[in-house]
């Protein structure tokens, strides 16, 4: 009937068992502060999105390479003189051997506090692993 649309049919592409996006929000209060994460799953790479509030200030892209044993990594929006998101993906592509995207958006970036945020992370890696 008109207006009305059907429900993907498996081998259709569009749901997670056939290699579409997954997305997964979690949270996290690190030293005292709330911290929204949102974790979106695509073929062989992450989008990862880190903030306090929705707004999307920077962008970093990291991924293995054959000839080097760090992550080639581009910062590709937001200020060069932070480097907090290009690091935290190169690490998390280390960690993964996926392309990983970042959005680190918050304002502490003192290396501690980012530690607890890659910490946090890392745990939700670990407890749910389908999702990244």
């Amino acid at each position: 009937m008109e207006g009305e649309t059907a429900a993907p049919q498996p081998g259709s592409g569009c749901g997670e068992a056939d290699g579409g996006i997954s997305l997964h929000p979690f949270c996290g209060r690190l030293a005292e502060q709330l911290v929204h994460f949102h974790a979106m799953r695509l073929q062989g790479s992450l989008f990862l999105w880190v903030g306090e509030a929705p707004q999307l200030r920077n962008l970093a892209v990291a991924m293995c390479t054959p000839r080097d044993s760090i992550p080639a990594s581009a910062l590709l929006l937001g200020d060069p003189s932070d480097s907090t998101s290009n690091s935290l993906a190169q690490r998390l592509a280390s960690k993964t051997k996926k392309q990983i995207f970042v959005s680190y958006n918050i304002k502490n970036t003192d290396s501690s506090f980012i530690l607890l945020v890659e910490n946090r992370i890392k745990e939700e890696m670990t407890a749910f692993p389908e999702k990244f």
